[in-house]
């Protein structure tokens, strides 16, 4: 079911990502690149929990389009600018060549900047959400994007190369620079129902909490036994690059049962929801099945 569903979200995100990125630019090559970073691939799992917790509150998911749009968007700029040569230096994304290695690192730069201010601009214009909700995505997305969330985690994840780290911290880190856009997505999807209660958003919160942090365990399995032409990135890289992974902390096997309790713990925080939780539930299946 998941990745049906996933399939027809990315069919009409793409459809809109296109058109928002295909508006007025001042230069060609700049937007080429833009599209190029966004509309390359990608599983699209962001603006899919988006439109499953709008559908899980009851609301229509065409409300919670702009904002998954918004989602990918800064999911998009953040990845430009993590294989830029002074971040994590790669030159293979989603199978094929980096931004700054199709174009080159200036308007890869440039690209992430204009990537990240379009997803605010679409949420500050969405047309059909209230001011008060526009208002409350705007903040909660900048609050996860920033310093206080993917930004910090990244730079917290650039110092610990070659570091040691305990669970706690390497979980700080996961919390930061994957879960907190994770959580994002999830409560921009929530909020764009004006009668979803504090603690339908409260359990949403601990679902995506445990998802976002099984999504980098996947992840880090991944970078292990995953298939580069599978993967879409160089097989091993975080390896080499020696980076603090949870399989390099509590070895193969202690990193699969983590990922089983995580899975059990976003499962159970949607115990107090009915059929309309179903994709929520399927998506956290394949978090952490998917091999790619």
């Amino acid at each position: 079911m998941a990745k049906r569903y996933i399939e027809q979200c990315r069919q009409r995100i793409d459809a809109e990502l296109d058109r928002s990125i295909r508006q007025d630019s001042a230069s060609a090559r700049l937007q080429d690149t833009m599209r190029y970073s966004v509309l390359g691939g990608g599983k699209r799992i962001r603006p899919a929990l988006c439109l499953a917790a709008a559908q899980a509150v009851g609301c229509d998911e065409e409300v919670a389009l702009i904002p998954a749009c918004a989602l990918e968007l800064i999911h998009a700029y953040s990845l430009v600018h993590d294989d830029l040569p002074a971040m994590d230096d790669d030159d293979l994304r989603r199978g094929r060549p980096t931004a700054h290695i199709a174009f080159d690192e200036a308007s890869a730069i440039l690209a992430g900047d204009a990537l990240q201010t379009l997803a605010f601009g679409l949420l500050a214009s969405a047309p059909q959400l209230t001011d008060s909700q526009r208002i409350t995505m705007i903040a909660k997305l900048a609050q996860a994007s920033g310093h206080a969330g993917m930004v910090g985690g990244q730079a917290i994840d650039l110092e610990s190369v070659g570091v040691q780290l305990s669970l706690d911290q390497l979980e700080n880190m996961h919390r930061h620079k994957t879960g907190a856009l994770i959580e994002a997505s999830v409560d921009l999807g929530a909020v764009t129902s004006a009668s979803v209660t504090r603690e339908q958003r409260d359990a949403l919160a601990t679902y995506a909490r445990a998802l976002g942090l099984a999504f980098q365990v996947q992840d880090d399995l991944l970078d292990i036994e995953g298939d580069t032409a599978i993967i879409g990135k160089r097989q091993g890289s975080d390896a080499a690059k020696a980076k603090p992974t949870y399989p390099a902390l509590l070895g193969l096997e202690g990193a699969r049962a983590h990922l089983a309790t995580l899975l059990e713990q976003a499962q159970k925080a949607l115990d107090g929801f009915g059929d309309e939780a179903k994709p929520l539930r399927a998506m956290a299946d394949y978090v952490v099945t998917r091999n790619h």
